[in-house]
């Protein structure tokens, strides 16, 4: 424990928020609940699990319940509570241990999300409560119901061998930095805290 949190406060900077995006056939909740504690004990305040089949979100109890075995194990009682949100609103106010708030997304929080706050920007344009002109990046994010209290990810880990994010927060992840991971099956710790450095060293000169 004691060793995580040094390892956090040693990079020279720390993602706010990681996007955990699985791009493998079988995801593994055992491996993706290490990396969601993991994201924890090093200080990430804002955590968002990702794959393209939706199979975490649609089984997202059982996820939450090696979440926690996990952090019981690992973490013990050494944190204060946070509450956990899912994208969905399904379950809400489930209390875990540190302070991070863990989103469970899928494809349909991805461009369906940014077709549905189009439409709801075109409703209020059509009741006259706001005209074309007030439509900017600002506005479209507090329209986004998917990531509503969120920030945008400073970083992706992307796992498996597809060279793509697969429709994950295409409208968040414009700065965003992603290294890719061959898996997230069996993954060390090691591994992890090797990313999270690669980060801390990169130069983001954000389009410059």
């Amino acid at each position: 424990r004691q060793r995580w949190r040094a390892d956090g406060r040693a990079l020279r900077k720390l993602p706010v928020h990681v996007g955990l995006v699985v791009t493998e056939e079988e995801p593994s909740y055992a491996d993706m609940a290490s990396l969601v504690v993991w994201c924890m004990a090093v200080g990430i305040s804002y955590v968002s699990v990702y794959d393209h089949n939706g199979i975490f979100k649609r089984n997202n109890s059982r996820l939450m319940d090696e979440i926690l075995k996990q952090q019981q194990e690992l973490l013990g009682l050494d944190c204060s509570k946070y509450t956990v949100e899912f994208s969905n609103q399904d379950k809400t106010g489930q209390v875990l241990n540190c302070q991070s708030t863990l989103k469970v997304l899928s494809p349909e929080d991805g461009k369906a999300d940014i077709v549905k706050a189009a439409q709801n920007f075109c409703q209020l344009v059509a009741q006259q409560q706001r005209t074309h002109s007030d439509l900017d990046v600002n506005m479209l994010d507090n329209l986004l119901s998917s990531t509503n209290g969120f920030p945008d990810p400073d970083l992706v880990l992307k796992f498996g061998p597809v060279d793509s994010t697969l429709g994950f927060l295409p409208w968040h992840i414009r700065l965003t930095e992603i290294i890719s991971l061959p898996s997230h099956l069996n993954i060390s710790y090691e591994d992890f805290f090797s990313a999270l450095h690669h980060y801390a060293a990169c130069e983001q000169r954000w389009g410059k």
